[in-house]
């Protein structure tokens, strides 16, 4: 009998022992594409919202938007012995065609002068001109009868306009004073001379944007702002690592900007310091940028990336030169 067994038995008995194997192997799978699939999820998840921020980050700035740095060590500079300074625009002995102006920006010297010593008294006339106090005392006399001594946070304005004499004075025996004059070009000729000065705390600057001068067509919107004739705003940020700011361009149309990093030494660290990136720029200490092809409304994303707070200016302007 056991020699005429049916032969559909043993075969009965694979398929069952192989619908075993199969469907303990589906299940393994399943278990395992689980897994996966939350893994996968989670993954897909942080993908998809990477580029999000990205993208925020980004339409922070115009695509058209260029960037051209003037690195630190490029700027002119002279060391009188009394007086080290750096120009980014031509200035004095140093001229370079290339950096004579940008838009009504004419003059961005940074300044360190020796206790006792100063620039005496000499003319200007048809600029505005502002000095920003970073550490030290100027003295500021002039011949509208203004006398004063300018601290950290002091910036003093005076708009030459048909003609003014001015000297600018370290009285201090022990500290030099360090500082950033800044001249611009008037949208008009002919006006009378000003003389202003306000304060701007280091609170007011921390991890933001400062409004310290603005078009005088603007200053509505920027009452605590000096009011200049031209078309030309400056803010001032200190801004700590790993912060963000946006500036918000301030008129519609094409814009120019430029951004100076302020040094807190006579050269700029060879590692570390004060860093500012924007766009995809990097700024250290004493550098600056000239930024085209912007226009607004639009902003504009700086993000401080080195290992010290970086105080910077950045200055938004008309495209004309006046």
């Amino acid at each position: 009998m056991s020699d005429t067994a049916p032969p559909e038995q043993p075969t009965t008995t694979h398929t069952s022992l192989l619908s075993t194997k199969t469907l303990t192997a589906l299940v393994a799978l399943l278990a395992v594409a689980l897994a996966l699939s939350s893994s996968f999820r989670s993954t897909l998840s942080s993908i998809l919202t990477k580029p999000t921020a990205r993208t925020m980050s980004t339409a922070a700035a115009p695509a058209s938007m260029k960037i051209t740095k003037r690195p630190w060590s490029h700027r002119g500079h002279a060391d009188h012995d009394w007086l080290y300074t750096y120009h980014t625009f031509s200035f004095a002995s140093y001229y370079d065609p290339r950096h004579e102006s940008f838009g009504p920006l004419r003059v961005i010297n940074e300044d360190r002068v020796k206790p006792g010593t100063g620039f005496g008294a000499h003319s200007h006339a048809e600029f505005l001109i502002f000095s920003y106090i970073v550490n030290g005392t100027l003295e500021h006399k002039d011949s509208m009868g203004n006398l004063e001594n300018l601290k950290r946070g002091e910036v003093q304005f005076t708009s030459a306009g048909t003609g003014i004499r001015h000297s600018e004075y370290n009285r201090n025996r022990d500290d030099e004073v360090h500082f950033l004059q800044i001249w611009a070009k008037p949208n008009k000729r002919g006006l009378a001379p000003h003389y202003e000065t306000k304060k701007f705390t280091d609170e007011q600057k921390a991890d933001k944007l400062c409004r310290i001068m603005e078009s005088t067509d603007r200053l509505g919107d920027s009452k605590d702002a000096i009011g200049l004739q031209a078309d030309l705003s400056m803010d001032a940020s200190i801004l700590s690592p790993g912060k963000k700011v946006t500036h918000e361009v301030v008129a519609e149309g094409p814009r120019k900007l430029f951004a100076q990093v302020i040094m807190s030494k006579r050269a700029q660290p060879k590692t570390g310091g004060a860093q500012i990136k924007i766009g995809e720029t990097v700024l250290g200490e004493g550098d600056g940028a000239y930024i085209d092809g912007v226009k607004g409304p639009a902003n504009i994303e700086i993000e401080s990336v080195g290992d010290k707070p970086a105080e910077f200016l950045l200055f938004d302007m008309g495209p004309e030169q006046q």
